[in-house]
C-alpha cells in the first residue's frame, strides 16, 4: 500500500483495491459461502420472506477458506498499516442481495451500532469488503458518502422500537433525510465499483448505505472488522453474542503466502 493510497483512504474515508484476489480465490469463497447458507442456527439471517439470505455471521469459524483470509497479507497488511499491527477481528459477516429481491441498508455509520450495543469505546476499526460478486450501479452496490468520517458521529443513539436487539438493523441508527442532505450538499456521493475479488477497505465512522438490488445479478459483500486491541468492548449487561461480536482478541499473524495456497500446503 502506497502513501498516497494511505492519503487518499484518511480523506475519503475509504480506499478501492481493484482485482485484488484472483478468480479461483473468488470461486474458493463463493463456494464456502454456500456451504455456509446451509449451516442452520442464529448467525444466519433471511430476508423478509423467509427463505433468502439476507447476511451470515463469523463464516471464519466454520469455512476454513474465510479463516485464512483473515490473515492474507493483501489483507491483514494493509489493515496494518492504515490502523495499527495489532488487530483483530471484531466482526465477520457476509451481506447477500440475491437478483432480483435483496433488499436496501439504510444510510448509517457503523461505529454507533457498535457503541451503542457493545461499549466499545473509539471507533478504531477499519472494515474491509471484499466483492463475491462484480459490483456495478445495477445490483445494488453500496454507496459512500466521501469525507463524511472526518466529522465524527452524525447521530450517537437508536431509535425507539429498534428492529433487533443483536444485530442492529441500519434501520434503527439511520440518519434523517435532513442529515443526510446536508452532508451529500457538502461530500456528494459516490459508489465503489469493480470486478469479483476487489477490495474496499472504509472507515467505521464514514456514512453509507445502499439500494435493493433490482438486476438479475447477485451482490454478495463479505465485510471482515478489524479491531485494535487496545479498543475492547464491554457490557454492563449480557454480551451480544459470539457470533456477532467475537471474543478472541489475540493478535493475528499474517500469512506468509495467500490464503488459497496457504489452505492448499496444509491439505499436502
Amino acid at each position: 500500500m502506497s502513501e498516497e493510497q494511505i492519503d487518499r483512504y484518511h480523506e475519503d474515508g475509504f480506499l478501492l483495491v481493484e482485482s485484488a484476489l484472483t478468480a479461483a480465490e473468488v470461486a474458493s469463497l463463493r463456494a464456502a459461502f454456500e456451504r455456509d447458507c446451509e449451516v442452520p442456527g442464529p448467525q444466519r439471517i433471511v430476508e423478509d420472506d423467509g427463505v433468502a439470505v439476507r447476511a451470515v455471521y463469523a463464516s471464519h469459524q466454520r469455512q476454513p477458506e474465510y479463516a485464512a483470509l483473515l490473515r492474507d497479507p493483501r489483507v491483514l497488511g494493509p489493515v496494518r498499516r492504515l490502523l495499527t499491527e495489532d488487530v483483530y477481528p471484531y466482526q465477520f459477516k457476509i451481506n447477500a442481495k440475491p437478483a432480483f429481491g435483496g433488499e436496501r441498508w439504510s444510510w448509517h455509520q457503523d461505529y454507533v451500532a457498535w457503541r451503542v450495543a457493545d461499549n466499545l469505546p473509539a471507533p478504531r476499526q477499519i472494515n474491509v469488503g471484499v466483492f463475491l460478486d462484480d459490483v456495478d450501479e445495477f445490483n445494488g452496490p453500496v454507496i459512500f458518502v466521501p469525507g463524511s468520517h472526518r466529522a465524527g458521529l452524525v447521530r450517537g443513539d437508536r431509535r425507539q422500537g429498534a428492529k433487533s436487539e443483536l444485530h442492529l438493523d441500519p434501520d434503527d441508527i439511520a440518519l434523517t433525510a435532513e442529515q443526510l442532505a446536508d452532508l451529500v450538499a457538502t461530500h456528494g456521493m459516490t459508489s465503489p465499483k469493480g470486478p469479483a475479488g476487489s477490495l474496499v477497505f472504509f472507515s467505521p465512522e464514514i456514512v453509507h448505505g445502499s439500494a435493493p438490488n433490482m438486476s438479475p445479478f447477485p451482490r454478495r459483500l463479505l465485510i471482515a472488522t478489524y479491531n485494535d486491541t487496545t479498543n475492547l468492548p464491554s457490557w454492563p449487561g449480557e454480551p451480544r453474542p459470539e457470533h456477532v461480536v467475537l471474543r478472541d482478541t489475540r493478535p493475528l499473524v499474517p500469512l506468509e503466502e495467500t490464503f488459497l495456497a496457504s489452505l492448499d500446503g496444509a491439505a499436502r
